[in-house]
């Protein structure tokens, strides 16, 4: 399905249903993970990504292919989680903390599991790391937590990321340096020098 990716968008800008379906199933994993680690709340990141597939359903037919479909996707998706932080950076709502259980339908689970492998100061330590990388994540700004997430973490490139921040090259890049340093700042206690 991943190759007839053309294909479905094509038949989506003409208002097959079940061609959107097939192109969301395809890109729903990264969208949720990109706005999970820009917005750190589990719920908040479903509800945001069904916002940025029902946005994108609904202007399908103004997409004209200048830029791929998940560039465009990423573009939405990063357009809602700019404004969620900033709503609650003006409403002051908490924090969510990596060591925090996700609800499910059937009571909270642990986010990660630890590795049999390693001891128990092992993982206190990793947890630990893991929860101060996020914070440090969720201290930069908007601009710079979505360059470092969708270059570092989601894997795109500097030219993808470019045409969902709408920003030239030479800003994306300079964005990625700052946030980088900015990250290795707070964690320098982590780091090994």
């Amino acid at each position: 399905m991943a190759d007839n990716v053309p294909g479905l968008v094509e038949r989506a800008r003409t208002g097959d249903s079940r061609a959107f379906e097939d192109l969301a199933r395809l890109h729903k994993d990264r969208i949720f993970n990109y706005l999970l680690r820009m917005v750190g709340d589990r719920s908040e990141a479903e509800d945001l990504a069904q916002e940025a597939f029902l946005r994108a359903f609904r202007a399908m037919h103004r997409f004209r292919g200048g830029a791929a479909f998940q560039t465009w996707l990423y573009r939405i998706a990063s357009n809602l989680a700019v404004d969620a932080l900033r709503r609650r950076k003006r409403e002051e709502a908490r924090s969510v903390s990596l060591q925090e259980p996700i609800g499910t339908p059937d009571g909270e689970v642990v986010r990660e599991l630890p590795d049999a492998l390693l001891s128990p100061q092992q993982r206190a330590e990793q947890a630990e790391l893991q929860a101060e990388v996020q914070r440090a994540i969720a201290s930069l700004s908007p601009k710079l937590r979505e360059v470092v997430v969708m270059f570092d973490l989601q894997g795109l490139t500097y030219e993808e990321l470019a045409q969902i921040t709408g920003v030239p090259l030479g800003t994306v890049k300079s964005r990625l340096f700052n946030a980088r340093s900015q990250l290795r700042d707070r964690l320098r206690a982590y780091v090994q020098q």
